[in-house]
């Protein structure tokens, strides 16, 4: 979809996008309309029952001064643009419609900003993942081609590019979340993302001989039971020159997940093909920080593994040694993501020693029975990384919520034959799993997990995703840069 910018309305015949605030339906807002069209939205609103709330949307049909449809957008009381862009493309993807024109001539000094916002939730809303759809109805086809924005000045593309950026790196992960397993497994995760080096990101590359001899046991022994190869990507990014400490994104990249010889039960198995969210999020993230030229070091690492019941496949009792040296009782396959990434974080600590490292996975269904589909879990070491990740969420809307560790909890994955073992009870599941990873963080090193498994697939639309992928992480983490690592 293209997003222009216009300081004055295009002349023909256009469908027309008008954003209220609340409380001004009666006011100035309408005066872009002819005047006849003006009494008639009115009481369009009134019977709608419209007063400008975050979202809703006010449909009119006519023929006045070449404005065949009128569109009144809410912004609500804190003056949401995002939410309204989106709810705006909600409406009219699939409506016939090939272009709108959103004025915002009444918006007076904020309509630069606005029309950034707008923009950003209209381009995210309007992603759609078609590739294999070869019978869509026409009406269920997009006609939605070009959205242009009124009433603003240059300013308005410069604020557009950095928040493009960010969309960018949002639909690459809902990409990546969304392909089938047999379309996207471990070699082909890295060959998408290969076009990275496009745009200067540095790209490295461990196959399964090279994780072998560098001792990464517990993710090769998840990979074991697949006839895919395992791999590690590394991507890195430095907007510094050269000048700043790495920051660290780990992210978990299982491509397709049947829990091994600890098989799932088969209902609801095809969802696992977004296993790999936290790998997708970070390969989003490293998109959209390249792509707005983002003043940070960052390295981003994701352990892409297939976890299947092969006859070489691990079993439940196996014992592992971690690239740490840690030794590992497998006690159930299905909490395979923790081994991917114990010597995925490993590997990241003694290679380029980070003094923060952010680890995101779909690690747990304990935490989606927690916290639902509105919250990631987040654990920390560090009250300060805590905070600063939790700030991020409330900015972007990818929200945290902090989740307890403590000792008694740790003791629970203490092992009589091992080093530790890969699940606790039943009782504090995410907690037990994040006590796990935290075993393989460096003394001094600023840490957090986030348990995502809630949010990278909506099994409905949200205000700006439709039902399916939804890119969760990209906009927190590449927020979590911009306040902490750019000021």
């Amino acid at each position: 979809m293209r997003i222009s910018f216009a300081p004055n309305r295009p002349t023909g015949s256009q469908s027309l996008v008008i954003p209220i605030a609340p409380g001004t339906i009666g006011g100035a807002a309408l005066n872009v309309l002819p005047s006849a069209t003006q009494e008639v939205a009115r009481r369009a609103a009134l019977g709608h029952r419209f007063d400008g709330e975050t979202g809703a949307v006010v449909e009119l049909f006519g023929e006045a001064d070449g404005i065949r449809r009128v569109l009144l957008v809410g912004i609500g009381a804190k003056a949401d643009y995002e939410r309204a862009g989106a709810a705006i493309v909600a409406r009219l993807l699939t409506s016939g419609e090939v272009s709108a024109v959103i004025d915002l001539s009444s918006v007076g000094a904020a309509a630069d900003s606005a029309a950034a916002a707008l923009a950003f939730g209209a381009m995210l809303r309007s992603w759609r993942h078609d590739t294999y759809r070869t019978k869509l109805d026409a009406k269920q086809r997009p006609s939605l081609a070009d959205i242009v924005l009124v009433g603003t000045s240059p300013k308005a593309e410069a604020a557009w590019e950095a928040r493009k950026a960010v969309a960018e790196g949002v639909m690459f992960a809902r990409e990546l979340v969304a392909e089938p397993s047999n379309i996207l497994y471990p070699e082909s995760f890295v060959e998408r993302c290969l076009a990275l080096k496009d745009i200067g990101i540095a790209i490295d590359i461990l196959d399964g001989a090279a994780m072998s001899a560098l001792g990464m046991g517990a993710l090769m022994g998840v990979a074991q039971g697949s006839a895919r190869e395992p791999r590690m990507l590394v991507m890195r990014w430095d907007g510094t020159g050269g000048t700043a400490e790495p920051i660290a994104f780990v992210g978990k990249g299982v491509t397709f997940d049947t829990g091994g010889i600890s098989l799932k039960p088969p209902g609801g198995m095809e969802d696992m093909k977004w296993d790999m969210g936290g790998a997708a999020a970070v390969a989003g993230t490293m998109k959209a920080l390249a792509l707005r030229n983002a003043k940070a070091h960052v390295i981003g690492v994701c352990g892409l593994v297939e976890n299947m019941p092969d006859g070489k496949a691990q079993r439940p009792g196996d014992i592992v040694t971690s690239m740490s040296g840690q030794t590992i009782e497998v006690i159930n396959t299905d909490a395979e993501g923790r081994l991917v990434l114990c010597d995925a974080l490993t590997w990241v600590q003694r290679s380029w020693k980070p003094k923060t490292i952010i680890d995101l996975a779909t690690l747990t269904g304990a935490m989606i029975v927690a916290l639902g589909h509105e919250y990631g879990g987040l654990f920390s070491n560090d009250d300060e990384l805590a905070t600063q990740l939790t700030a991020a969420g409330a900015e972007t809307g990818d929200k945290v919520w902090r989740m307890p560790l403590a000792d008694s909890f740790d003791k629970l994955i203490d092992s009589p034959i091992a080093d530790m073992k890969n699940v606790g009870p039943r009782d504090g599941g995410s907690i037990t799993a994040a006590q796990f990873i935290k075993r393989f963080i460096e003394d001094g090193v600023r840490w957090a997990h986030l348990d995502i498994a809630g949010m990278v697939w909506a099994s409905k639309p949200g205000a700006t995703w439709d039902k399916g992928a939804t890119g969760y992480g990209v906009r927190l983490l590449d927020r979590f840069i911009a306040d902490n690592f750019e000021a």
